[in-house]
């Protein structure tokens, strides 16, 4: 099987390659952000912090937090929710997987837009019940992150033999939420930590949701921004990446941390 792998350098290569394919549009967006009629410049970076900017960039900040917030609902809701059930499908009822997972790839194949009118009619009830706060899209994300979720702790579920451990600390006495916390999550650590990365990359990127249902998050200011001040938007595009792959950089960080520590 050795003899198929791509060498050393041939993995340099196309990684090289990759990254830049990935680099230029953000390298000219950088240089879009620096100039100025004198040349390159900081100037529209440091006006970003300006007091007499604030209330024109207060949207930002108001749906950056609300992004954030959201973020962190669905991705409990993966993890509390659709982690356990994917779990338990996979321990008592096997024969109800390919109706699962149909169900959860389903809304990979419905427009965002056709997803808004049939949820158009629940967050009415929703307003009513829970008010029509941003974090009350998390529903509709949790929805929205099911297929790429699904794969990711799916393919984690398939890597390892979970009903063997579960039956085995069933026999030490170990009831079902230790097995769930204790063992099994464990061995599951990198399919959630990938469902928990795209969970939050999916959120900040949404877009059509949040505006049709008139919510204010990251994407909708950004919009707002744009048309009063393009060079801003763009900044705030860059930093909201940034982020991203910093909290990529964290969280593949920490999964090889816990594999090392698993497997000392």
């Amino acid at each position: 099987m050795r003899g198929f792998a791509p060498s050393s350098l041939t993995r340099w290569l196309v990684g090289l390659l990759v990254g830049v394919v990935f680099a230029i549009p953000f390298v000219a967006t950088l240089l879009y952000t620096l100039e100025s009629p004198s040349g390159l410049s900081l100037e529209r970076w440091t006006a970003l912090f300006d007091p007499a900017s604030a209330a024109a960039y207060r949207p930002i900040w108001i749906g950056l937090g609300n992004s954030l917030i959201l973020a962190a609902v669905t991705v409990l809701l993966v993890l509390l929710l659709f982690a356990p059930t994917m779990v338990l499908v996979a321990l008592k009822f096997p024969q109800l997987r390919r109706g699962f997972e149909f169900l959860a790839l389903l809304p990979i194949s419905i427009p965002a837009i056709v997803l808004v009118v049939g949820l158009a009619p629940i967050y009415l009830q929703i307003g009513r019940t829970f008010g029509t706060g941003a974090w009350t899209l998390a529903f509709a994300y949790g929805i929205l992150v099911l297929p790429f979720t699904y794969r990711s702790i799916q393919a984690s579920i398939d890597a390892v033999d979970i009903r063997t451990l579960s039956e085995a600390a069933r026999t030490l006495g170990a009831g079902w939420f230790t097995v769930l916390l204790r063992v099994i999550a464990p061995n599951l650590r990198q399919g959630l930590l990938a469902a928990s990365l795209i969970s939050v990359a999916v959120v900040l990127g949404e877009f059509t949701i949040a505006s049709l249902l008139n919510r204010q998050v990251l994407q909708t200011a950004l919009v707002l921004i744009n048309r009063q001040d393009a060079w801003a938007a763009a900044i705030f595009t860059l930093l909201a990446l940034a982020f991203a792959f910093v909290l990529l950089l964290i969280i593949g960080r920490a999964g090889r941390v816990g594999a090392r520590r698993q497997s000392s």
